[in-house]
């Protein structure tokens, strides 16, 4: 029998679980559940992101509403729309072997028509945004007069997010009677006001200390320089093959230049920022659950609410201005029991900084090293050769072409083919990290005292001795392009390198990019004839003066098309036809020459240009 029936929860619904995975109730399952059930108690639970607490009030709810009426008995309220859509999915999962179950996403970015139609056609479980949610209300489009639970879900981020007003309003609309659940993965004094105003003795449950961190989850800090950060970070990522991450910034525009600088560095990456469309976020979300992106780069507000499986690493970039915001950015990983390891990139100003996170999440931060380039490129051909190991052999499929393989290699020894397939790719890696600098700052090094610019400090003007030429395409956003998806239109039509193609400027009915002066005829040729969705496409020089002085280096090679670490769908360069790219305007493309571009700014020179090709 399924424990979960012991819990009080029904067949029919723990069949369904049962379908999904479900075998053991978590801890904060297994100690909320039967207190739900009784209906009788306002609840606050305070748990880390990652321990099942939507299974902890959902099961219950499903439990205790009556679902041969149509009108709103349960709201659900949580922070960002990508919880909402996990909610309202879970409970429709759950509650699949049940009749006549109607739950309603509500939430900013799609169609509130839709939304409304759904919610007159009856409902019972409202799932809901509260900037969305009040704009319902105030449109005297949904009656809570008649609703029994109110469950805030991530109370604490709602509160970091400014829904204080919201969340008063909609509550003021439903009933005094009613039973408020409070889930929180910390316990602030907003929060605290929030049980003490809207709840009766309420009965508290905490999974570990108050404000804690998953106890499954290892911290780890790197001290390097500024102007080392991006080297550093690609280094980390490098000695981690089989990373599955989430990266966090503190800005949208240093999200998007990673993201880019990331994916002309041949890794499989993508950001999630506050400026993309809802169909973009749905994109690059369904992307990195499909594992065809194997980092996800993002700011703390647009990653609220992920829950995605078996991420390996969270990487801060950048410490998030509030503690707090610590304690959801490692919960990214080590979900459901597993185990992470969330990463630290900081100066030495900000050691302090460690110091209070460590105070906040009761566990202290490792110390580790940036690795060198030798360890890199010992992990690197092991796990290679554990790829290869565990490859799956499609007997059916290679059997014809055996004889033939076969034939090749007959002059060959087993040790030396074993060198020739190790050497394919572990060469190039290798020649990447010759000469690679030691990337650790000195214990008591301080960044600026010798005159060096923070990571906030103004850009460095351009420098370079590449002459490029701004030219004129007419094709703008409105024909869907942005601004990853007109530099990969580009590069596929006039076969050349995206590492060549410098600033791009989309804007509604045209776009202005630049490339270098001698790479001008061989983009005319290529776009001669070229057309899109029926139109001829035209290319021409924007004007005179538009050439400019930018950063260059020694030429690059063209982006081959990688796998990535745990991906399957990978990112395909530009020589290959390849899925075009959501990514909106934001933050200026980096060329990169013999050297790379940190994010503070500056231009660095990293060992040998810090160019990689991946396994």
């Amino acid at each position: 029998m399924n424990p979960f029936n012991d819990l009080g929860i029904r067949h029919d619904i723990v069949n369904a679980i049962s379908a999904l995975g479900f075998e053991n109730p978590t801890p904060i399952q297994e100690q909320s559940i039967p207190v739900l059930l009784t209906g009788s108690n306002d609840f606050v639970g305070l748990a880390q992101t990652g321990t099942g607490k939507t299974a902890a009030f959902g099961l219950p709810l499903l439990e205790l509403l009556d679902f041969e009426e149509n009108y709103p008995q349960a709201l659900v309220l949580c922070p960002t729309r990508e919880l909402c859509l996990q909610i309202t999915n879970d409970l429709k999962n759950y509650s699949k072997n049940m009749r006549n179950v109607n739950v309603v996403a509500v939430y900013g970015g799609a169609s509130i028509s839709d939304q409304l139609r759904t919610i007159k056609r009856g409902v019972q479980i409202v799932v809901a945004t509260p900037g969305r949610m009040l704009d319902i209300i105030n449109r005297k489009a949904i009656d809570f007069s008649q609703v029994k639970f109110v469950v805030l879900d991530e109370a604490d981020e709602m509160l970091n997010m400014g829904f204080q007003e919201d969340i008063d309003s909609i509550l003021s609309t439903t009933p005094d009677e009613k039973k408020t659940w409070l889930f929180s993965a910390t316990m602030p004094s907003e929060v605290r006001r929030i049980a003490k105003k809207y709840m009766d003795n309420p009965f508290e449950l905490t999974m570990g200390e108050k404000n804690t961190g998953n106890q499954n989850i290892d911290h780890e800090y790197y001290v390097v320089r500024a102007r080392d950060k991006y080297a550093a970070f690609k280094r980390i990522v490098d000695f981690n093959p089989d990373i599955f991450g989430i990266v966090f910034c503190r800005t949208k525009i240093e999200t998007q230049e990673i993201a880019e600088s990331l994916v002309k560095d041949g890794y499989n990456a993508d950001s999630l920022h506050g400026d993309l469309s809802q169909q973009q976020r749905d994109k690059v979300m369904k992307r990195y659950r499909d594992r065809s992106l194997q980092l996800l780069i993002a700011t703390d507000v647009a990653a609220r609410g992920i829950d995605v499986n078996n991420v390996t690493h969270v990487i801060n970039y950048s410490l998030p201005d509030e503690i707090e915001n610590y304690t959801h950015r490692s919960g990214r990983t080590a979900r459901a029991g597993k185990s992470g390891v969330s990463i630290a990139i900081i100066n030495s100003k900000e050691l302090g900084k460690i110091r209070s996170i460590e105070r906040v999440i009761g566990k202290k931060f490792i110390k580790a090293e940036i690795p060198t380039g030798f360890d890199v490129c010992e992990k690197q051909l092991f796990g290679l050769i554990k790829k290869v190991h565990n490859v799956e052999v499609n007997e059916q499929q290679i059997e014809q072409y055996l004889p033939r393989i076969m034939n090749e290699f007959a002059d060959l020894s087993k040790e030396d083919i074993i060198k020739r397939f190790a050497s394919l790719e572990f060469n190039s890696f290798l020649e990447y990290y010759k000469n690679a600098p030691d990337l650790n700052a000195p214990a008591d090094d301080r960044m600026g005292r010798d005159g060096e610019r923070g990571e906030r400090g103004e850009r460095a003007p351009r420098g370079g001795n590449t002459d490029y030429t701004r030219l004129f395409i007419n094709l703008g956003s409105v024909d869907g392009f942005s601004r990853g998806d007109l530099l990969g239109y580009i590069c596929n039509t006039a076969k050349i390198s995206g590492r060549v193609v410098g600033k791009i400027d989309v804007k509604g009915v045209f776009s202005f990019f630049e490339v270098p002066n001698e790479e001008v005829t061989a983009v005319n040729s290529g776009f001669v004839g070229a057309n899109f969705e029926g139109r001829e496409v035209r290319i021409e020089v924007a004007g005179e003066g538009s050439s400019e002085r930018r950063e260059g280096g020694s030429p690059r090679g063209e982006r081959r098309s990688y796998s990535g670490g745990n991906g399957g769908g990978g990112y395909r360069g530009n020589n290959g036809g390849g899925e075009r790219r959501e990514r909106p305007a934001g933050g200026e493309r980096r060329e990169g020459g013999g050297g790379f571009r940190d994010f503070s700014g500056k231009r660095k020179e990293g060992g040998t240009g810090e160019r990689r090709r991946r396994f």
